[in-house]
């Protein structure tokens, strides 16, 4: 995964091998597999180079088909499906090594006035800067030190408002967290969707296994985002501080459904995602 906010930005600019074919680059990592959220970033990083900047995104629905491999570049396909007087649609596939690996249909509207109400920003939560950075946390609850989560995470700030220890002991499937690009992003509303879109997947589905005795990225579990949605309701910047509230109001069949809403650091609530994946307990006898 990136370790600065240059890199994340790099990853998001796709090279154009001809209409609509779009190749995009991978990153250093010691992950074995391509992160979830860099490629439904690139998905829409590729949906956009085919629509009118006018037009935003407001929603995306994505499933992840097969594993990435960091080892080689993902190509993206992207099929014009729409253009309104106010809506695009777009569908786009991502393949890799002759494979699909991921697709998507994501929406796109030009702004219109209408009618407006929100949910307020959670009450009682404690600033950034009295969280614990999420790496110290991870470093202290699974097998990999603070240090791999640092680099990983590095184009991240991330901190936990609650940490899975406390919601596990107080029975609560819900986490929320602080987080943020590491430095300024450019102005382009259309770039902080992107990164909206990439840290969504960061934590989301860890949320389902929080009140049960099992870690999150342990040998004892074989976990997988399996499909990802998203709206984008209002903007917000990606590089200035997030909450990301989670919740999941489900965990059945070996598989977790998770919720999360994204507010920005003076209240607006800019996105609401849900994800459902793979939680499937690993015999180890």
């Amino acid at each position: 995964m990136p370790r600065t906010t240059g890199e994340l930005l790099t990853l998001l600019q796709l090279e154009q091998l001809d209409t609509d074919l779009y190749r995009g680059p991978q990153p250093e990592t010691a992950m074995q597999r391509s992160f979830g959220g860099q490629v439904l970033a690139q998905g829409l990083s590729a949906a956009y180079r085919t629509v009118d900047s006018d037009r935003l995104a407001h929603s995306l629905n994505a499933y992840f088909l097969r594993p990435g491999s960091p080892a080689s570049p993902i190509i993206y396909v992207v099929e014009p499906t729409r253009d309104g007087r106010t809506f695009s649609q777009r569908r786009v596939v991502a393949r890799q090594d002759g494979r699909p690996i991921f697709s998507m249909v994501c929406s796109f509207h030009v702004h219109e006035t209408g009618l407006d109400h929100a949910d307020p920003l959670p009450s009682d939560v404690p600033p950034p800067e009295a969280c614990r950075p999420a790496a110290q946390v991870l470093g202290e609850r699974s097998a990999r030190r603070a240090a791999f989560w640092e680099m990983e995470w590095g184009a991240l700030d991330a901190r936990y408002v609650t940490e899975p220890a406390h919601a596990a002991e107080n029975g609560s499937s819900r986490l929320m967290l602080w987080i943020k690009a590491e430095s300024k992003l450019p102005d382009d509303p259309r770039i902080h969707q992107m990164v909206l879109a990439y840290l969504s997947d960061i934590s989301l589905l860890s949320v389902s296994t929080v009140t049960h005795p099992v870690e999150f990225m342990s040998p004892a579990l074989h976990a997988a985002s399996i499909d990802h949605a998203m709206w984008f309701h209002r903007p917000v910047r990606a590089d200035e501080w997030l909450l990301y509230d989670q919740a999941s109001p489900s965990a059945s069949g070996a598989l977790g459904f998770a919720q999360g809403r994204l507010f920005g650091h003076n209240g607006v609530f800019g996105a609401s995602c849900a994800q459902q994946g793979l939680i499937r307990l690993v015999d180890r006898a």
